[in-house]
């Protein structure tokens, strides 16, 4: 019998740079390839391939991978032995205690090819050095990894010899073990049951303790798979001359709050109580104080916090009564919370330039924030904001130019501003309530637009689970046209024979009253988002109950004002297969699908799905794909009729680094809109499941980005694959006959399209 102390490693990965020297010397190998190959097809070898210490430089871009110079890695014997080493090592911690690496080199000269093998840990010990080689030979590199059998998990047993910690843990009892006989052995195992055990006690006052107070060991017997497990809870030490004792168990006395600004801190009592998370009298937690430090972090008013404690002596304890409990070993802290605070107030000004489809303009805006409102770090915003644009090719009309201007006012309440909400609730919630109003004026040639928007909504995040969530309580927008010319009425709303019904719904006064609901998940693999909204539900009670007016087309109205009516859903995931630090593969659906109901025939026009642009299939502009097999025909209203109710998009990227900033990316996209009723104005655009599939659009293409860790500039051009416009001939099978002209289409864009 065997007993082996079990050690948790966390193996560095040490990436070994290139030759310093400008040539490659005599007697030494240029690296060419490097794997690493397992004789069990059911082990993941390639997982392992991190611990590799010396790695071939890339075949590809590999003029970039250092634009300074073409220095080739150059093979070392030392390194390669590490890396069998670390790579024993990484099996063993999987469990696989009698594994072995073979090393196998093949070395490609101008004259003959030599191999040579080398067993790790075994009598074979030839050299590559003693290989003489008119010039510098390339040398390819295998890792040949022989896992075996795992071994696994046998009786497991607790050693503790702090008794306090032994009630706590009740490890005797089946429900409160995470080893478990016939799990595999592994390090990781082993390390998680330290940290939970270790996260249980720094959350139940165990202010000092630490996961190195736990040690394993393990029981082998020769002949079988199954090796014993001993957890050893050690007492506590002060440092290595002092005498074991039971961990001592905390409580909080105090909780101060300092400035570190001035004497007073501008912030009311009762929000700094509110973001801390710990409480008096109660055992100190270290989750507690993390949730302190975040919710701190997220009071605008505040710039940053620094939380200590101090023990509190035995001579200060003489008057303290009460304990935690009458058989721990009871001591007290005191918080200390420091606080520093930004400036309450600031301006800010951002001019910015405007292209709309060739028409240039500029805009600016002027923001005035208060980061602390009324005490409570609630944050005021108001934004006035100015543009203007020259428009060309339009004809008939007076005036030529595009003009809009702006203000919006927002309140930001760090917490749930609601009733029926318990304390309890409220604190531990990382929740903000928003009230924001807006008025919007739009002058163009063909009319005149003005918008007023106001909301009352809630957004809380749960960071342990990835969630972001938000409510729409109340959403409400008023659309009214003061003025439309004469020419744009005559073109397109009154002549009978070219009216168009969508165009001339969106050019009517509207009143928009919706509520919504959003989720979001990312935890940088998998990442969803979902959002459900409903419109003109209340207001359609309301006109049932106290029989609104109607207008000439039937529909109630509020205020004089016809309402919208309409439910829309929509859904996107994305998937990351990361191959390694540099490569990767992400894979995206988009469905949405909107209904206009009851006082509504078709849905408002933002929101209305389009389909076509850097976000979506790449092979078309903004606003040029679909509806369907839809092909517009006019191209100053194109935008209108390029709409629909239903929205499918698959997404397939593979992006990688290349090199200083600089990334790369291949993509084929697929998708297209639809509408959900025959409009006569979209002909071929509605959705029919015996042919919708015949009309999804395809496009490929490529794209450069710009990573600047905090934004990402992006460059993409697609070419069009599939075109649903056409059914047949060149312009449909447009990846069988491309032509630059008609087929390629160019995005800039900030942040990934998925």
């Amino acid at each position: 019998m065997k007993i082996q102390k079990i050690s948790i490693l966390a193996l560095p990965v040490m990436l070994a740079g290139c030759s310093a020297s400008k040539y490659v010397q005599e007697g030494e190998y240029i690296l060419n390839k490097v794997e690493v190959k397992s004789d069990s097809a059911e082990y993941d070898a390639g997982a392992l391939k991190q611990y590799v210490r010396q790695k071939e430089k890339p075949k590809l871009f590999s003029l970039f991978n250092n634009p300074f110079s073409k220095k080739p890695v150059v093979y070392d014997e030392l390194q390669a032995q590490l890396s069998c080493r670390d790579l024993l090592t990484a099996m063993q911690n999987q469990g696989f205690m009698h594994a072995g690496v073979s090393l196998h080199t093949e070395i490609h000269g101008e004259e003959k090819t030599n191999r040579v093998e080398k067993t790790h840990g075994e009598e074979k010990t030839d050299s590559l050095a003693n290989k003489s080689r008119k010039k510098a030979p390339k040398v390819d590199v295998t890792y040949m990894l022989h896992p075996g059998e795992p071994f696994h998990i046998g009786k497991v047993e607790y050693d503790i010899e702090d008794k306090n910690i032994e009630q706590i843990l009740k490890l005797d009892e089946p429900e409160n073990q995470k080893l478990k006989p016939g799990m595999r052995f592994t390090v990781d195992a082993l390390d998680a049951e330290r940290k939970r055990i270790a996260n249980l006690l720094l959350n139940d006052g165990y202010f000092r303790f630490n996961k190195d107070f736990i040690q394993f060991s393990a029981d082998t017997i020769a002949g079988q798979k199954d090796i014993a497990v001993t957890l050893n809870l050690l007492k506590y030490k002060v440092n290595s001359s002092a005498p074991e004792t039971d961990h001592p168990r905390y409580e909080i006395r105090n909780i101060n709050y300092l400035s570190n600004d001035s004497d007073r801190i501008h912030l009311r009592h009762r929000v700094l109580l509110n973001a801390t998370a710990m409480e008096e009298g109660k055992p100190y937690s270290a989750s507690a104080l993390q949730r302190t430090y975040n919710n701190f972090a997220r009071l605008q008013a505040v710039k940053y916090t620094n939380i200590s404690f101090k023990e509190v002596t035995d001579a200060q304890m003489d008057n303290v009564s009460g304990s935690i409990s009458d058989s721990t070993v009871n001591r007290l802290l005191d918080c200390n919370i420091q606080i520093s605070t930004n400036k309450p107030s600031n301006i800010s000004f951002q001019p910015e330039g405007t292209n709309t489809a060739g028409d240039l303009g500029a805009a600016a805006s002027l923001t005035y924030t208060n980061r602390n409102l009324f005490r409570g770090s609630e944050q005021l915003s108001i934004e006035l904001r100015g543009a203007y644009e020259a428009i060309t090719g339009l004809e008939g009309y007076q005036d030529q130019n595009y003009q809009e201007y702006s203000v919006e006012g927002k309140v930001v309440f760090p917490r749930f501003m609601a009733p029926f909400l318990s304390k309890n609730f409220r604190r531990r919630q990382t929740a903000n309530s928003e009230l924001s109003v807006s008025w919007d004026l739009q002058n163009r040639p063909e009319f005149h637009r003005r918008v007023f928007s106001t909301a009352w909504r809630y957004r809380w995040t749960e960071p342990r689970h990835h969630l972001a969530w938000r409510f729409d309580l109340l959403d409400l927008n008023y659309v009214y046209m003061p003025w439309i010319s004469e020419t744009f009425k005559r073109d397109y709303l009154d002549d009978a024979d070219n009216r168009n019904a969508i165009l001339r719904y969106n050019y009517e006064d509207l009143f928009i009253m919706k509520i919504g609901f959003g989720l979001t998940y990312s935890d940088g693999v998998d990442a969803f988002r979902l959002n459900v909204e409903s419109a003109g539900n209340l207001l359609d009670g309301f006109s049932r109950a106290l029989r609104f007016k109607t207008n000439a087309h039937g529909q109630s109205t509020f205020l004089n004002i016809a309402y919208a009516q309409y439910a829309k859903f929509d859904f996107d995931y994305t998937h990351l297969f990361r191959f390694d630090d540099r490569n990767a593969l992400a894979l995206h659906a988009d469905l949405g699908v909107a209904y206009p109901y009851g006082n509504s025939t078709m849905l408002p026009f933002e929101k209305r799905y389009f389909s076509g642009g850097a976000n979506s299939v790449r092979g078309w502009g903004v606003r040029e794909l679909g509806p369907g097999g839809y092909k517009g025909n006019d191209g100053r209203i194109d935008f209108i009729n390029q709409t629909g109710d239903l929205k499918f998009d698959l997404n397939a990227e593979y992006r990688t680094s290349l090199f200083w900033k600089f990334e790369g990316a291949l993509f084929v996209d697929a998708g297209n809109i639809w509408t959900l009723r025959n409009y006569a104005d979209q002909p071929n655009g509605q959705f029919r499941f015996d042919k919708f599939y015949k009309q999804i659009a395809a496009a490929y293409g490529m794209g450069i980005r710009l990573n600047f860790d905090y934004f990402i500039l992006r460059f993409d051009m697609g070419m069009k694959a599939i075109n649903p416009a056409y059914e047949s001939g060149d312009e449909h099978w447009a990846i069988i006959h491309p032509k630059f002209s008609r087929d390629f289409a160019f995005h800039f864009a900030v942040g990934l399209p998925f």
